[in-house]
């Protein structure tokens, strides 16, 4: 166990450079993202070999990176040659065949830690930025704010940075953090003070900047060049703020260089096209020979995007640039901003605390905490837990009193009441309550479908069978019937009215199985981002006015996940439930989960809560509130067998039947399968024969739940009702049509 009392700053940075390594190793040893790479082909061979890969979606990896390439159980690496839209182009050492199908591409940007290692080195030689770390990590000194008294939070801000040398701000959500410390930076440059604002995520950054820029020409005191969102922007949240852009700066002064870039990119992008087409040698050669004309064209835009910098009043980017960019590392600032500092790593916090005469570190510590790769006691330290629990201002506020220097905004404009009723008692101890306004605000959306009139309702998926299973290609848990009762409800509500919608999950392979559901029902509303499906760590930061809230986990799981009743779970619940604004919607096996979850645990009673508030919908009062039938998506009662025996009669190559309990299947269905077409090839998962159906294929390991599959297009779940378990009535079954999912679905099942 790791000391913290009486440590120098010293062995603070030695622990923390130790901690990073350790990262660092782990990374380059097993590389903790993988991403799915398809149909490569070799393009060129020599004293390297050249291929050309697509990609599921873009993938962002700097031109130049040394990732690592996973193929038949053999690593390689593999040098970033081009990296535009969905395509890649890699150069290896040796050749790993001609045409290549799948494989997989991890890349890590190790390099960000090893640059944090180096800063932490130039603290280390430097008596004035050790002495702003051990302010941060000891913040025991003085309140020397004349008045203890203000008007409104952004007064008790500006007082609170302006006399102290760290302040640390306690932001729940929807209690207005970015508007208080927009303002707070906005008033710090009215004083002619230089402030440096940084966060984890590119969003935070711009939705920051966005609203600082709003408030400073509000006040008509903006100036273009004083105010610059440097580095990558994270999508089109300034779009109304493009003034505090470089490219638009630079674009002002010089239309050739950017002009000249943007023809290189599309000449870049046509010419992909033909490779993903040709494979020829000469198209792969002009492609590399455009990178090098558009890396020195970038050189000298960096060039002139660094002037820029060294004359902005107030810069906005991310803590990764901020330490690999030595226009900003090398530069003072009279105050810095740290926002999303609760998801950030402490040796992070600890650097940019470095660079300022001031610091305001803003965060949420009851909000999930950073992520490391690897494990270790340093690791989980220093890079598994935020810097409120750390500098110990956490501590002292859980008893109930204010660590002196942590400053709490206390009062939530985002959630109907009826949502943050909860948070605001388990969560926040009753140290957050509601503006008066934001019930009426939020009237609107609760009227609407689902559940008209209903803001927080609990929806309980009980003795629906056994759904719940982990997918074979990541382990990671999914539940079909879970997945479609809240596809059905994302369609009354966007039959309702609703247009923002966030479908948030603890796993990962339920996440994905929304997505694909989405994107293929409802593609345009999907890409235009009215529907965003998540796991929870990838939602901390976003809001939605309705948001669906899937546990996934239910029988036959013997217990209930860590990700759901571990150390982190409250942390992960608070953020599942406080994203939404006016409706929540929380699906749930609530027999499964008060069985197998401690009565202390958040979950348990959040469960009990909506239970005791008369907030439950049960599955028997599913043909209620199912007002808009969706054609692919059409629910049934389970013994009713008419439809599933017509799409048996129409099947044209393959039928997948699930038994996966001893039964003995009607004789209309039984009947029906034996009728089968000819040229339909029936493939069984069960422990038990079943001769007279006369399977083609026969596999013994199968799924949970009973399912019948027609051509891998159309899905009925939950039949035949017969071979499940943990059903009762009204037995509910489902028919899904597509394609895409469904092949998603069978791949995570032994293959048929």
């Amino acid at each position: 166990m790791i000391t913290l009392t009486s440590i120098s700053t010293k062995q603070y940075i030695e622990q923390w450079q130790e901690a990073l390594s350790q990262e660092i190793g782990h990374l380059k040893k097993y590389g903790s993202h993988k991403y799915v790479l398809m149909n490569g082909n070799q393009i060129e061979s020599g004293e390297t070999y050249t291929y050309y890969f697509e990609t599921v979606s873009p993938l962002k990896i700097p031109v130049g990176t040394v990732a690592r390439l996973e193929r038949d159980g053999s690593k390689y690496d593999a040098r970033v040659l081009s990296a535009e839209g969905n395509t890649l182009l890699v150069s290896l050492e040796q050749s790993i065949g001609d045409l290549i199908d799948e494989t997989f591409i991890s890349h890590d940007p190790w390099e960000l830690l090893e640059q944090l290692i180096e800063r932490l080195d130039e603290i280390k030689k430097s008596k004035r930025k050790r002495s702003r770390v051990k302010r941060l990590m000891a913040p025991d000194f003085p309140d020397k704010r004349p008045s203890l008294e203000s008007k409104t939070a952004v007064q008790e801000l500006f007082q609170r940075s302006k006399y102290n040398p760290v302040t640390f701000v306690w932001g729940p959500p929807g209690t207005g953090k970015t508007y208080t410390l927009a303002r707070t930076a906005a008033n710090k440059y009215f004083k002619d003070k230089r402030v440096l604002v940084l966060s984890h995520s590119n969003q935070a950054v711009d939705v920051l900047l966005g609203e600082t820029a709003a408030f400073i020409k509000k006040a008509e005191k903006f100036k273009a060049g004083d105010l610059l969102r440097y580095g990558n922007q994270a999508g089109d949240g300034l779009l109304m703020h493009g003034d505090i852009l470089p490219s638009q700066l630079l674009a002002d002064q010089d239309t050739g260089l950017l002009s000249d870039k943007e023809r290189i990119t599309e000449e870049k992008r046509l010419l992909k096209k033909d490779l993903s087409q040709s494979f020829s040698v000469r198209d792969s050669r002009q492609l590399l020979e455009l990178e090098q004309k558009l890396g020195r064209i970038l050189d000298r835009i960096r060039k002139q995007e660094m002037k820029l910098v060294k004359e902005a009043a107030i810069i906005g980017t991310t803590l990764a640039k901020a330490a690999n960019d030595p226009v900003i590392y090398e530069q003072e600032f009279d105050l810095v901003i740290v926002d999303e500092a609760s998801m950030a790593f402490i040796p992070q916090i600890a650097f940019a605390a470095s660079l300022a005469k001031r610091a305001i570190i803003c965060g949420d510590f009851k909000q999930l905490p950073p992520i490391a790769a690897s494990r270790g006691e340093l690791v989980d330290t220093w890079l598994r837990e935020d810097i409120f629990h750390r500098a110990g201002v956490a501590d002292i506020a859980s008893g109930g009193v204010l660590h002196p220097h942590l400053f709490l905004l206390k009062e939530q404009r985002r959630m109907h009441p009826d949502i943050s009723a909860f948070t605001n008692q388990y969560v926040y101890n009753s140290l957050v309550g509601d503006h008066p306004s934001v019930r009426t605000s939020r009237q609107e959306i609760v009227a609407r479908a689902p559940f008209e009139q209903a803001a927080s309702i609990l929806l309980d998926a009980s003795f629906t069978g056994e759904h719940c299973f982990a997918g074979s290609s990541s382990g990671s848990r999914m539940n079909l019937m879970h997945a479609l009762l809240s596809l059905q409800l994302i369609h009354e509500a966007y039959e309702g009215g609703s247009t923002s919608i966030g479908y948030v999950t603890p796993y990962r392979a339920q996440a994905i199985l929304m997505e694909k559901l989405l994107q293929d029902l409802y593609p345009e509303q999907y890409a235009a981002g009215a529907f965003i499906a998540a796991t929870v760590h990838r939602f901390q930061g976003s809001e939605r006015e309705l948001m669906i809230f899937d546990t996934v986990d239910s029988y036959p799981q013997k217990r209930a996940g860590m990700l759901l009743t571990g150390h982190e779970s409250e942390r992960l619940l608070n953020v599942a439930i406080t994203r939404t604004k006016g409706k929540l919607i929380h699906v749930s096996d609530v027999d499964f989960l008060k069985n197998s979850i401690p009565r202390y645990k958040t979950l348990h009673q959040f469960i009990d809560f909506q239970l005791q508030h008369n907030k439950t919908i049960g599955m028997d009062q599913i043909g209620k509130w199912i007002k808009h039938p969706h054609p692919k998506l059409r629910w049934r009662y389970a013994r009713k067998l008419d439809d599933v025996l017509n799409d048996i009669t129409q099947a044209r190559s393959q039928i997948i039947l699930s038994l996966p309990n001893r039964c003995i299947l009607s004789k209309e269905l039984a009947r029906g399968l034996q009728m089968r077409p000819a040229r339909a090839k029936l493939a069984l998962y069960s422990d038990d024969e079943h001769p007279y159906l006369d399977p083609d294929h026969h596999l013994k390991e199968g799924p949970p739940f009973s399912m019948i599959c027609i051509d891998r297009r159309i899905l009925w779940l939950g039949i035949p009702i017969e071979a499940n378990r943990n059903v009762d009535p009204p037995y509910v079954a489902v028919r899904l049509e597509s394609e895409e999912t469904i092949n998603y679905i069978l791949q995570q099942l032994p293959r048929a």
